[in-house]
């Protein structure tokens, strides 16, 4: 079995003990940069994960590679969730477009992403992750205005921008109010999504033109 790295190759599967060490890591990197941004001391995620400073960085070498690795396992895991929706575009675009917005409320908790407040990356194949996002996007799409049961004007960067917003946590709110409230916004979008719209919406950004402020500035230090 392989595992997916940021440039895209493929590693070897580590040892039980090693990838459980990686995936604690990267579950309270993902924790700590919800909370307290990407400045956090990676002492502080090692303590997080129950791991010495000296096992992060064997698996991580320094601050951006595990920046980079947190993003591009969001990526993947929206990906993955977007494909899985596509698969009922054909029969039913409506509910595609439902599976996938749901599938990522779902999923929060492990997503840290540039739009949700997470990190930012230049990495080539995170890069690549959001075009194929965006690309499945529009096959979901496509369908639906073909059998004119979406409107013709949504878009994929609509899609994305809405499970950005549903996703992200309301402050001070406790969870179950929180988890009520996205149900009910993604109700809401869903009822607006049908071709009887009385509303003629502004033109929408290209995903090029939103991603383009998605990228890192000063790599960070370690």
């Amino acid at each position: 079995m392989t595992a997916s790295t940021p440039s895209g190759r493929t590693t070897p599967r580590l040892r039980a003990d090693a990838e459980r060490n990686r995936a604690q890591i990267l579950a309270a990197a993902r924790a700590a940069f919800r909370e307290s941004g990407t400045a956090v001391p990676l002492d502080e995620i090692a303590r997080r994960a129950g791991v010495n400073i000296a096992t992060l960085y064997r698996r991580f070498p320094d601050r951006d590679a595990l920046i980079t690795q947190v993003v591009v396992d969001g990526f993947t895991l929206v990906l993955d969730i977007a494909r899985a929706a596509a698969k009922t575009a054909q029969t039913d675009p409506l509910a595609a477009v439902e599976s996938f917005l749901q599938g990522t409320i779902d999923h929060r908790e492990q997503l840290s992403l540039p739009l949700i407040g997470g990190p930012m990356t230049n990495d080539p194949y995170a890069r690549d992750l959001q075009q194929q996002i965006a690309a499945c996007l529009e096959g979901i799409l496509a369908g639906g205005r073909r059998s004119t049961v979406l409107r013709r004007d949504l878009t994929a960067v609509d899609l994305i921008a809405t499970a950005a917003l549903i996703c992200r946590p309301l402050p001070h709110l406790p969870p179950e109010q929180g988890a009520t409230l996205a149900a009910r916004h993604l109700g809401v979008f869903l009822d607006g999504l049908g071709p009887e719209h009385t509303r003629t919406l502004p033109a929408p950004p290209t995903h090029e033109e939103m991603t383009a402020h998605l990228v890192a500035g000063d790599t960070p230090t370690p």
